[in-house]
């Protein structure tokens, strides 16, 4: 009987797969089809989750690597009754969900958003990272799983190998991944683009490897088995499958293993739809249909899984009433609710770069905010991160009691487990790196705007004042492509980033309180390498109030009544500003002087305060060391911006001052001569 419907159950996976493409007159089959076996087995035997609560926080994780395998997924899914039949009769339609690729819905069991090849896997890493984290502190009792569905392609993608060292380099024994290898991809078959022994690559890593018949649900169980019985090191299990699993042609021959399959619907490979359905035990006329075998065996699977939860629970309540302050703990760590920081008691000395006064906050953090992960890409000593570190320990293997992430150079990989300890749930992860390098983790930025996580990227070295470095290492059109993400809503209708590049070490302590306070979107720092004169406070207030307006996205640091005309900047540009405002007030001109570390969260505010700080009609002059564009909303189609509209040069940062254009002096000068002062 097992093996019956064994075969039934994936046969029902494949068919429910290619029917929805079919429907839907594109997507990817083909994977799908191969890969039934594995998730049927993976789910019904070996996946703890509540049938009543896909959200409960110890139940093990599956991420999807292979977004485009979605049908085997929402199959699945359909199955343990968490998707209709109308929903995946839906794929790929507007409102339905179940879209092309899978976007996270915890509630229904999508652990992620996949699609970008590789970055499913690095986010599964970051969650069995976060597992790992939480149970050093609370206890084996709440130790899970989480397992990872990866594919040819991601295999083949370079953030494979950030995240293969990582997780075997830290012994992740929580980690299962299945790696579906059926030796087909979009264009080519894999052999026409690799040769290596994948095997052998992620053993020199650390990791144990058994290579199994994927289809044969025997050697999936006993893989499984094995991989969850392993203490010392992550498993990677290969799986050699078949593309498009049981398709046939008009002539009732094998339709198996052909390209064609992995990317376009059955009738349209060279496949019969019809004759595959009917070859796969199915109703070409009426393919959403779940056997009634197949319905009865996973009834008797979620009887059995609520059963097993239950006693779970049983043992959470006990240790519960046993450690009342740690549950307590444990429960605000889940809420996701920002810590509660005295941010105006953090003190900093004057002048110094934003980066340090960064290190100065998280050096807070390290020791007030006990959930909170910081990692860097081999740059702790120059991105400031080791502010959080000198208070902590490094992750190792067997040890994760202390709280940061060494994470090596592999910006990508860094950011994407990231937004896996964010998708786990009760930890606040933050990571950084030089700001041009955000380059390299631009897609995993993009997947954390559109999830909604709020990761805290640090970026530092914000500008050409990196120096001697060189234009490689200075960053000029990052802001305004980051600033991008301010203006784009998610599917909430938030703001799908929060960007705060301060203009001093205080408006940095407001910047870090407004990032750990943002708790449904990323957050970025854009940090200063070299030191910075701070800004004055205003008549009768404290620079700290001064700064708490940064909440407002912009404001005034420099008032002046009937402006004649208004400087506009962040970061270190403010400053620089303010300095050419004086030379400009010594000369009769009224100036008012505006900090504006966030455009987005200042067109949040309403007209008239945004009226107020850039009042219409008056001449509006901004300063930024990127491209002009990145403060062009700002000052609007009359306004002027002076920036970078070249790559920097190798120079000590002073000299590149001078030579740009951007001392004082010569912003007192331009302005006199822009506006005929």
């Amino acid at each position: 009987m097992a093996n019956n419907i064994d075969k039934l159950a994936a046969d029902n996976i494949r068919i429910l797969s290619a029917a929805m493409v079919e429907k839907a007159k594109s997507g990817h089959p083909g994977g799908a089809m191969g890969g039934a076996d594995f998730i049927h087995i993976l789910y019904s035997e070996f996946l703890r989750f509540d049938p009543d609560n896909m959200a409960w926080p110890f139940r093990d994780r599956f991420f999807l690597d292979p977004g485009h395998m979605s049908p085997m997924l929402y199959s699945m899914l359909t199955l343990i009754e968490k998707m209709s039949m109308e929903d995946i009769k839906q794929f790929r339609q507007w409102g339905s969900p179940t879209p092309g690729h899978p976007e996270r819905d915890v509630s229904r069991g999508i652990e992620n958003t996949s699609g970008p090849l590789g970055q499913g896997h690095a986010m599964a890493i970051g969650a069995a990272i976060a597992e790992r984290f939480l149970c050093a502190r609370f206890g084996e009792w709440m130790a899970h799983k989480t397992y990872a569905y990866i594919s040819d392609g991601g295999i083949q993608e370079e953030i494979s190998q950030g995240a293969g060292r990582i997780a075997g380099h830290l012994g992740l024994n929580n980690l299962i991944m299945f790696f579906d290898s059926n030796d087909i991809q979009l264009s080519t078959e894999t052999s026409q683009v690799t040769s290596e022994d994948t095997a052998a690559k992620y053993r020199a890593w650390g990791w144990n490897v058994y290579t199994i018949d994927g289809n044969d649900p025997a050697q999936i169980r006993q893989a499984l088995q094995k991989a969850v019985e392993e203490k010392e090191k992550p498993t990677l299990i290969i799986g050699k499958t078949i593309m498009g699993k049981g398709s046939v042609d008009e002539k009732g021959n094998s339709f198996e293993r052909k390209t064609s399959t992995h990317g376009m619907p059955l009738g349209e490979a060279g496949a019969s739809f019809e004759k595959t359905i009917r070859n796969l035990g199915g109703d070409p006329a009426d393919p959403f249909r779940i056997f009634p075998e197949v319905k009865e065996y996973y009834r008797k699977v979620l009887d059995r899984k609520r059963k097993e939860v239950a006693e779970l629970k049983r043992m959470e309540a006990e240790w519960r009433a046993q450690n009342p302050q740690l549950a307590a703990k444990l429960d605000f760590f889940f809420s996701g609710q920002p810590p509660k920081i005295d941010y105006a008691s953090i003190t900093h000395k004057e002048g110094i770069a934003t980066r340090a006064a960064s290190a100065n906050v998280l050096s807070v953090f390290a020791q007030q905010v006990e959930n909170m992960i910081v990692a860097s890409a081999d740059l702790s000593n120059s991105d400031k991160t080791d502010g959080f570190l000198k208070h902590t320990k490094p992750f190792r293997k067997g040890d994760f009691s202390g709280s940061f992430l060494q994470a090596g150079v592999c910006e990508l990989t860094m950011a994407a487990l990231c937004n896996g300890m964010a998708l786990h749930g009760g930890v606040i992860p933050a990571c950084g790196t030089f700001f041009v390098f955000s380059d390299y983790q631009k897609p995993a930025v993009r997947l954390a705007a559109l999830m909604g996580l709020p990761v805290k990227f640090i970026w530092t070295h914000d500008a050409f004042r990196v120096g001697e470095d060189g234009p490689t290492h200075q960053p000029v059109e990052q802001e305004a492509q980051i600033r991008l993400l301010e203006h784009l809503r998610n599917h909430h209708g938030r703001r799908s980033m929060l960007v705060m590049r301060p203009a001093d070490a205080t408006e940095t302590t407001i910047a870090w309180k407004l990032a750990m306070e943002n708790t449904s979107t990323p957050s970025a720092l854009l940090l200063s390498r070299q030191n910075i004169k701070d800004i004055p406070p205003t008549a009768g207030s404290s620079r700290y109030a001064d700064a708490l307006f940064a909440a407002r996205g912009a404001y005034i640091v420099l008032p002046t009544l009937n402006p004649q005309i208004i400087l506009v900047a962040n970061g270190s540009e403010v400053s620089t500003c303010y300095e050419a405002a004086l030379k400009l007030k010594a000369d009769g001109i009224r100036v008012q002087v505006v900090s504006a570390p966030s455009e987005g969260l200042f067109r949040e505010q309403p007209v008239e305060y945004q009226l107020k700080v850039i009042p219409p009609g008056v001449p509006v002059f901004g300063l930024t060391a990127g491209l002009p564009v990145t403060l062009q909303g700002l000052v609007g189609p009359a306004g002027k911006v002076f920036g970078l509209e070249s790559f920097g040069f190798s120079a000590p940062y002073k000299v590149l001052d001078e030579k740009l254009g951007f001392t004082p002096d010569q912003v007192y000068e331009l302005v006199k001569k822009l506006y005929h002062f």
